[in-house]
């Protein structure tokens, strides 16, 4: 099963690149043509042709295997594998020039997510992780941080207008240092060891499919903010929440943000 985990993780990683690639192509140009979804979220040509290169790519390799997107929609089965695609993590940023959105890949069996990428085009830099193999930067073995308290801990998140007042201040008190270096993003810098957490009080199931597979490989805890470890992936679109950290200051974290 590792070889097979392992074959799964680079062809999730080599096509996270290739779709992360696409995007680069619209990325801050003048020309970018940018429409309103009907949730208010913002959606790009490159969006649409990143989720539609990789759709194809898995058609013709893997034709018996489910695919559910943020763009076009889909299926996760209950048997077999699923991949799960968000061709822009991040696409307010990425219409707005900020090189940190990135493209994230999930293949799912019937336990829970068993592979995660996260690709950041602008950057050339991915990571990956499978369950059992590890989680990995651009070919390195990478792990969390070793920071025992929160106090002078990095904490970030993709909008502290999520929190709610209580949270907010609760985390402010902490002695936590505070930083929206948000999305993917934060959760790529938990897993490398360049922060020690991420929140994100309001999300999308696309938005963290890879991430219980990525942080729990390096090391760290995955829950949401009622410390609860399943994730749903069926969940309607900003429905689920997530806290992910170093493992060492979740307990203290939770506690900060008062959820418990």
């Amino acid at each position: 099963m590792t070889s097979t985990i392992d074959s799964l993780l680079a062809e999730a990683c080599e096509l996270a690149e290739a779709a992360g690639s696409l995007t680069l192509e619209w990325f801050r140009k003048s020309e970018l043509d940018i429409a309103i979804k009907e949730d208010g979220t913002e959606v790009t040509a490159a969006d649409r042709a990143a989720e539609r290169f990789i759709r194809e790519e898995l058609a013709r390799r893997h034709p018996r295997h489910a695919v559910f997107g943020e763009e076009e929609g889909g299926e996760i089965t209950s048997s077999g594998l699923s991949w799960i695609i968000d061709p822009i993590d991040g696409t307010r940023g990425f219409v707005r020039g900020v090189p940190l959105y990135a493209t994230l890949l999930a293949v799912v069996d019937d336990e829970e997510p068993l592979i995660g990428v996260i690709h950041i085009p602008a950057l050339h830099s991915t990571i990956g992780a499978g369950r059992g193999v590890g989680c990995w930067l651009d070919g390195q073995r990478c792990m969390v941080s070793e920071r025992p308290g929160i106090a002078g801990s990095l904490v970030n998140t993709s909008s502290y207008e999520t929190f709610s007042n209580e949270a907010l201040l609760g985390l402010k008190e902490s002695g936590a240092l505070m930083r929206t270096w948000g999305d993917a993003y934060g959760y790529y810098l938990v897993a490398s060891g360049q922060a020690e957490a991420m929140v994100d009080p309001v999300c999308s199931p696309w938005d963290l499919a890879p991430m219980p597979v990525i942080i729990g490989e390096a090391g760290g805890t995955f829950t949401d903010l009622n410390d609860a470890r399943e994730l749903d992936l069926r969940a309607p679109a900003d429905s689920v929440n997530a806290v992910a950290s170093n493992g060492l200051i979740h307990d203290q974290l939770l506690d900060a943000l008062r959820y418990r």
